[in-house]
């Protein structure tokens, strides 16, 4: 049997919750030698910076009292339908149906497991 050649897996942005934003940003300028935006809206008051390969980094407080910290990643993907879809087909529940990002691409985030994952189309 040939083996069907699969490209590699890419964070596109890696999102983290947490209600200490300015300080968990700092952490980040000072130990990696980035620098972070101020708040951008379109990523729900996210402060950003550049990750190797292409994607972000996002770091945003809770936007609603039961969101929990979290870090959550979303993997790069061709076509985010299809990619929701089996997801849902192995077991995962959709939390956020694709949504489009003004001049980003569309986003989805499915739990698997407990574990919550994102998927991002270009």
């Amino acid at each position: 049997l040939e083996q069907k050649r699969r490209k590699p897996m890419q964070v596109q942005y890696l999102e983290i919750v947490t209600p200490e934003v300015d300080s968990l940003c700092k952490q980040y300028e000072k130990t990696n030698g980035v620098e972070f935006s101020e708040p951008v809206a379109h990523f729900g008051g996210a402060r950003t910076a550049k990750l190797a390969g292409g994607g972000m980094i996002g770091i945003r407080g809770p936007m609603r009292e039961t969101e929990t910290p979290v870090v959550r990643p979303y993997m790069l993907v061709d076509d985010i339908g299809a990619a929701v879809s089996a997801a849902n087909d192995a077991g995962a529940t959709t939390a956020m149906p694709p949504m489009e990002i003004p001049t980003q691409g569309k986003f989805a985030i499915v739990i698997h497991g407990g574990t919550e994952c994102g998927f991002w189309q270009k």
